[in-house]
């Protein structure tokens, strides 16, 4: 096609390409459960958090809640310039506990980027069942 120019490449500006496509570097709060004997596991990946400051877990009417915030500042520094951009996220998720746990035995931990909350659940209690997909 003799009448088209072709395009230079057109980089945009950092936040309105994470507003069109998303900031795919933050990603919603990535959660597992699973049952280690008679504690509910639950595992939450938080990496570059202070847990101390940044995170809530509390359980209430049988549903355990997790918030986390996370901050984040950059510099960058040379010759020509100076420029800072800061980032911020919050995260939750909720989670409803088999019938029967007691809030004050639910403990949680954190290592390595991965908040763990570990909640002992009473003989007896409910397990979800398996339902089997059937394929049509």
């Amino acid at each position: 096609m003799a009448g088209i120019a072709k395009r230079e490449r057109f980089e945009m500006p950092e936040p309105v390409r994470r507003f069109f496509e998303g900031d795919w570097d933050t990603p919603a709060m990535r959660v597992e459960e699973f049952r280690d004997g008679g504690n509910l596991v639950v595992k939450a990946e938080m990496p570059g958090i202070d847990p101390e400051k940044d995170v809530d877990v509390s359980v209430s009417d049988g549903v355990l809640h997790i918030q986390a915030e996370r901050q984040e500042k950059t510099e960058h520094k040379d010759k020509d310039g100076y420029r800072t951009e800061f980032r911020y996220g919050s995260f939750t998720r909720d989670i409803v506990l088999p019938r029967g746990v007691k809030e004050e035995d639910v403990t949680a931990s954190y290592r390595d980027g991965v908040l763990e909350v570990r909640v002992p659940v009473p003989e007896g209690s409910e397990v979800p069942k398996k339902v089997t997909v059937a394929r049509s």
